[in-house]
């Protein structure tokens, strides 16, 4: 019902009920919340036998557990066993994987970046717009606050 509750929450929660309730309480909460979930069992029990006899007689093997979706597929098409289709999953997620498409991508930019010899009379980038265009900066006054980002 719970797979992923262990050993160290069912003790955390055999603490806290100790805690919370008490030891001379707790049995008979224990009794009364056992006999909740059998009346709650008994009421599903019987709305699930209720359907299949409204259901008739050719659906007396009807199983509500059919109608989880894996529990379909694999009824449905894998003929029972989860093994006997293979739907191609796998091909699909190789060819939406970007993954080896990238590492060719960037093969590729090392390979070319490595063949290339810098160049000797490559001009100095500066990030000053007066070296650039001093004649647009005598123009400016100065003081005047520039935002490269605006321009």
């Amino acid at each position: 019902m719970f797979p992923d509750v262990g050993l160290p929450e069912l003790f955390t929660l055999a603490i806290l009920a100790v805690l919370l309730f008490g030891p001379d309480r707790l049995p008979e909460i224990i009794q009364s919340a056992a006999e909740f979930v059998r009346k709650v069992r008994a009421i599903s029990d019987g709305a699930k036998e209720e359907i299949r006899t409204e259901l008739g007689p050719e659906f007396k093997d009807f199983e509500f557990e059919d109608l989880h979706p894996k529990a379909f597929v694999r009824k449905h098409l894998l003929d029972g066993d989860g093994a006997g289709l293979d739907l191609g999953l796998d091909d699909i997620r190789n060819a939406l994987d970007p993954r080896r498409e990238l590492a060719e991508v960037a093969d590729a930019v090392r390979e070319a970046a490595d063949r290339t010899e810098p160049r000797a009379s490559a001009p100095a980038v500066t990030l000053e717009k007066t070296a650039q265009h001093p004649e647009k900066a005598a123009r400016r006054p100065e003081g005047a606050a520039f935002d490269p980002d605006a321009t």
